[in-house]
């Protein structure tokens, strides 16, 4: 049988508990989870992507998972590792429309891939980066959004 291989795509700008939940109920339905982390031409980071790819590696350290990055469109990337499916998770139903119009678009371009998307937990679905690092950058506690490793970071960044 064929190994099982999905890609999450994002940019884990920063992780939060929200993307481990969705990573680790990945690893319970594919062989090989590979989380892409990518930049977004839209978006100014707070982190370099080579720390963000760093702060993935220690949020998800214990699972079986693979962590890259990638520049570019998702599904030459997904080519590139010969993978035809992509997972996106879900907090709401505002994320669903943009979801939707990404996956159609993804499949337009390849019409190989496959998008399947896992709803958050409830206890994380009003959680996402953005909020994230506003309260972060207001000396809030995020402790309980955020794996330890980048609570660490972001207190580094905001210093406190």
């Amino acid at each position: 049988m064929a190994e099982r291989t999905v890609i999450y795509p994002g940019t884990f700008d920063p992780i939060t508990l929200g993307h481990v939940d969705v990573i680790k109920r990945a690893t319970k339905l594919f062989d090989k989870v590979i989380i892409a982390v990518t930049t977004n031409p839209k978006k100014k980071p707070l982190f370099p992507i080579d720390e963000r790819v760093k702060l993935v590696e220690g949020a998800v350290k214990g699972l079986n998972v693979e962590v890259d990055s990638f520049d570019g469109l998702l599904v030459d990337y997904a080519k590139g590792k010969n993978c035809t499916v992509l997972l996106r998770g879900l907090r709401e139903l505002s994320d669903f429309a943009g979801e939707f119009q990404q996956a159609t678009v993804n499949r337009k371009l390849h019409p190989e891939i496959e998008t399947v998307f896992v709803m958050t937990s409830a206890k994380y679905f009003y959680l996402n980066s953005t909020v994230v690092k506003e309260l972060a950058s207001l000396q809030g506690n995020v402790d309980c959004f955020v794996p330890e490793n980048v609570s660490a970071a972001l207190k580094g960044k905001f210093g406190k």
